[in-house]
């Protein structure tokens, strides 16, 4: 379990769309500058003057790019704190900096509430620096504690702030996931009344084409008429689904198009792609379904696959159903399976479960990983 949420920590993508630099973050920059140069003017105790401005001056872009670049800005402001502390003790000196770089607060809970879990590690370790230098400092215990908590304490509200966040997109996600079955469902039940009367009328046309040809023609005016319905009702429910989303009009890819996957350029591992056997005439929802389940491997395999030279993709026909294998010669990484906790491979086994075949990932025994899916040419139930 601790293993489990240390992975899962470690990560965690940065959170979406953290806002840029706005008027608010301007404000707060024309008021910390000349707060920090008041301050430094009217303080008699400072025992580096004209550094302490310094630092406070330096520190202030941080505020600036502290969602987009966390890490950055905390590494940039507490690095330099702790620069200077230790340059301090080496002298002998006891510094403490200006007041008005208590706005380097701001940086940890911008950490924790837009950076990865990566970037929050790794900028909790430099953030503690500072902190533990201060404890050679001719200071109280009880103040050197109160510093660890405020410290702490910004951190913890921005972690509080992201998962509230998390746990409401969670929740928007499931009402949408809900509002989208039930559509699904209405989409299901029209477009089979439709076309089982389109059916009717096609059966009924045929008995009676050559006996009363003007019954046929108003057979094929009624069936007209339930395919435009038909489509219209598809039209909307879809339309629907899309919740507002632009259409892609460009053609759907298939088996013909994995071939393309292999121009990775750089020094990415080589991909080699083998077609073989029967694959013509895939159904369009099983042609789309290889490509993707070949593309997510592909990507999974260049992402975390370390030392990987090589990428082999192979797709067989094979009567009554259609093999892809993906396998590559690399490494896993310390938190494989592929992407980890991501939901690449889950994604994939769904999707091979819908049309009906199976998918299988796994290390192999020396090296390497494969994924393989089998899916059937006729589909699920």
């Amino acid at each position: 379990m601790l293993r489990d949420a240390v992975r899962s920590w470690w990560v965690e993508p940065r959170a979406p769309n953290p806002p840029a630099r706005v008027w608010r973050d301007w404000a707060l920059v024309a008021v910390v500058v000349p707060a920090a140069v008041v301050e430094c003017v009217l303080r008699d105790d400072l025992t580096w003057r004209v550094a302490s401005l310094v630092v406070a001056l330096a520190l202030v872009p941080t505020l600036l790019w502290r969602r987009t670049r966390p890490l950055a800005a905390t590494v940039l402001a507490f690095g330099t704190v702790a620069v200077a502390d230790l340059v301090a003790l080496a002298l002998g000196v006891y510094w403490e900096g200006l007041g008005t770089n208590a706005f380097v607060l701001l940086l940890p809970y911008a950490l924790f509430r837009w950076g990865s879990g990566r970037e929050a590690t790794l900028g909790l370790i430099v953030i503690w620096i500072p902190a533990l230098l201060s404890a050679f400092d001719p200071i109280p215990v009880t103040d050197l504690i109160f510093g660890f908590v405020v410290l702490l304490l910004p951190a913890a509200v921005g972690a509080s702030v992201r998962y509230q966040d998390n746990a409401r997109l969670r929740g928007m996600d499931q009402v949408k996931l809900r509002e989208r079955g039930q559509l699904a469902r209405e989409l299901h039940d029209t477009v089979a009344h439709h076309v089982s009367a389109i059916a009717v009328r096609a059966q009924a046309g045929r008995v009676v084409a050559s006996s009363d040809p003007n019954a046929a023609l108003d057979a094929l005016l009624l069936i007209e008429q339930e395919a435009s319905r038909t489509l219209a009702e598809m039209r909307s429910i879809v339309g629907a689904l899309r919740q507002g989303e632009e259409p892609d009009l460009a053609p759907q890819r298939g088996v013909a198009d994995i071939a393309r996957l292999t121009q990775t350029g750089g020094d990415r591992p080589q991909i080699d792609v083998e077609l073989s056997g029967d694959l013509t005439g895939l159904r369009p929802s099983l042609d789309a379904a290889l490509y993707r389940l070949a593309q997510e491997s592909i990507t999974n395999a260049i992402r975390h696959a370390r030392q990987a030279t090589r990428v082999r993709v192979t797709v067989r026909g094979e009567g009554d159903c259609v093999r892809l294998t993906v396998g590559d010669d690399g490494d896993a990484g310390p938190f494989d399976p592929r992407s980890s906790p991501g939901y690449g491979i889950i994604g994939m086994a769904e999707r091979s479960k819908l049309l009906g075949g199976t998918l299988d990932a796994g290390p192999n025994p020396n090296r390497g990983w494969t994924v393989e899916a089998v899916l059937p040419r006729g589909g699920g139930s």
